[in-house]
């Protein structure tokens, strides 16, 4: 579970409701059905016209990667395993990985490691992984982009929210308290919009981001392990390949013999 995601909607709704209070400002202004369709049936239209379906539908996948992050392979699982298997290849040859490959779960690292076991050329490695990689990268570039791009079509249809408003309240000139109760709902639709774009859209946006370059390193990790190995390079040249890799804090604990395989790390 995800948790900054539930905490950052749990401040974020807090602060606008409190804070509306504070201000003396009346809960029951946000129901309207109104507002609630321009800004979140308008936004959905406006994704709809600037994606094609076949990118909208995995808008359900990633809201759950949000708050759910899938399980990857943690640096320190990584490098162990690659250090293991460096010693198996120096002792035995490459081939002798082969038996191992149905316990490797990760399908790049297996789609990795069977392409150096048959033999096949290294840049012919780099060239097809890389590219997997630079096809994942721009896979999570489109999901990242649908919610950013969310995040700027909400606050704008907030503003043709208030117009339409502004033009239901003009038709109360002659009654001053239903002007004045169609005037603070005209703007009501402009709080959603400005709320959902700058506290969900763009930040949701920015995690999937962070997400997927924390995925693309171990990805990175796992292709010089892979060249490493089809190198024959020795079990201490590879750690050294690989702890590049490593955040700085996690070096420290492996250094110190901790760590079963990090804690569980995540990304998209």
């Amino acid at each position: 579970m995800e948790k900054s995601t539930i905490i950052g909607l749990i401040l974020g709704i807090t602060a606008i409701s409190v804070g509306m209070v504070l201000k003396g400002a009346n809960l029951s202004a946000l129901i309207n059905p109104a507002a609630v369709l321009i800004i979140f049936v308008g936004t959905a239209a406006c994704l709809l016209n600037g994606f094609p379906m076949e990118r909208i539908k995995i808008f359900p996948k990633l809201v759950k990667m949000l708050f759910v992050k899938p399980v990857l392979m943690p640096h320190g699982e990584i490098l162990r395993l690659f250090i293991e298997l460096s010693q198996l290849a120096r002792r035995e040859g490459l081939l002798a990985l082969e038996p191992g490959l149905e316990e490797i779960k990760d399908p790049f690292l297996k789609e990795g490691l069977t392409m150096v076991i048959d033999g096949m050329d290294p840049d012919l490695v780099v060239d097809v992984l890389g590219l997997d990689i630079q096809q994942m990268e721009e896979r999570h570039r489109t999901g990242a982009l649908i919610f950013s791009q969310a995040g700027m079509y909400a606050p704008t249809l907030g503003v043709l929210g208030a117009v339409v408003g502004l033009v239901a309240a003009l038709g109360n000139l002659d009654d001053i308290e239903k002007l004045g109760h169609s005037i603070a709902a005209a703007f009501i639709a402009t709080l959603f919009g400005i709320f959902t774009g700058y506290v969900i859209w763009h930040p949701f946006s920015n995690k999937l981001k962070l997400m997927s370059k924390e995925e693309v390193e171990l990805k990175k990790m796992m292709l010089e392990g892979i060249l490493s190995l089809q190198a024959g390079d020795n079990p201490a040249t590879l750690e050294a390949k690989l702890r590049v890799f490593v955040p700085q804090s996690k070096r420290q604990l492996l250094n110190k013999g901790g760590e079963k395989g990090d804690a569980p790390e995540q990304a998209q």
